[in-house]
């Protein structure tokens, strides 16, 4: 069994599955209540399952980038159990979850788009084998935006800030948009490639992904 935490976006997603059957699932779509949803949910589900703590094998994160908040109370959480019950922690990013839905479509590339304020996005490209071919990443959109790439090469765009692309890209053939959100499945389905092939973060030394530097306002007081 695996537990599933992710509070990186406006919904907090939680579950327990085995293999790959969703058994039990909790979600929340206050983003300012993440932090008091979550430990309530996962205790919830244990007790509904007549479950321990001990009989979870691994815990997956969906790890940012994303609110800064959700994902700080989200790693949180994972290590806290992890460290109490020695169990392996499973780490991957949102924009890799965003893609997941988009593996073998009839596309080039998968590029999902995070809303980062502004005119920026967090953003990465993968393949539709879901390889990796650019890094989670800050970006500020302009009208030159994957103006190469597109000259080639058909790329999917998905995620919630897909509205701030420019409209000449909007227009482009070889550009494809969809709005379908991965969910728990998505991430169940990450989670048991990783714990079949024991793929998992150093808990130690796990820590947000937050793609661009964090900044807080310093108090006044």
């Amino acid at each position: 069994m695996i537990l599933h935490i992710n509070t990186a976006l406006d919904t907090a997603l939680t579950g327990i599955s085995e293999d790959e059957n969703i058994i039990i699932f909790r979600e929340n779509h206050v983003q300012k209540e993440h932090a008091s949803f979550l430990h309530v949910a996962i205790n919830e589900m244990i007790k509904n399952l007549g479950v321990s703590f001990s009989e979870i094998n691994a815990v997956s994160l969906v790890n940012g980038p994303g609110s800064y908040t959700g994902l700080r109370v989200g790693l949180a959480t994972a290590k806290g159990i992890c460290y109490a019950m020695d169990t392996p922690l499973i780490t991957f990013s949102t924009l890799k979850w965003l893609a997941k839905p988009f593996q073998g479509a009839a596309v080039d590339f998968i590029c999902p788009l995070i809303d980062a304020r502004r005119m920026e996005v967090f953003t990465a490209m993968y393949t539709t084998g879901m390889k990796e071919i650019v890094a989670p990443y800050a970006k500020v959109l302009d009208n030159n935006s994957f103006e190469e790439t597109l000259s080639y090469k058909k790329i999917l765009f998905t995620g919630n800030a897909v509205v701030k692309l420019p409209e000449h890209i909007k227009n482009n053939p070889n550009a494809v948009f969809s709005m379908q959100q991965a969910g728990l499945k998505e991430q169940v389905q990450l989670a048991v490639v990783d714990l079949n092939q024991s793929t998992f973060t150093d808990i130690l030394f796990a820590e947000p992904l937050y793609a661009k530097a964090f900044y807080s306002i310093p108090s006044s007081k």
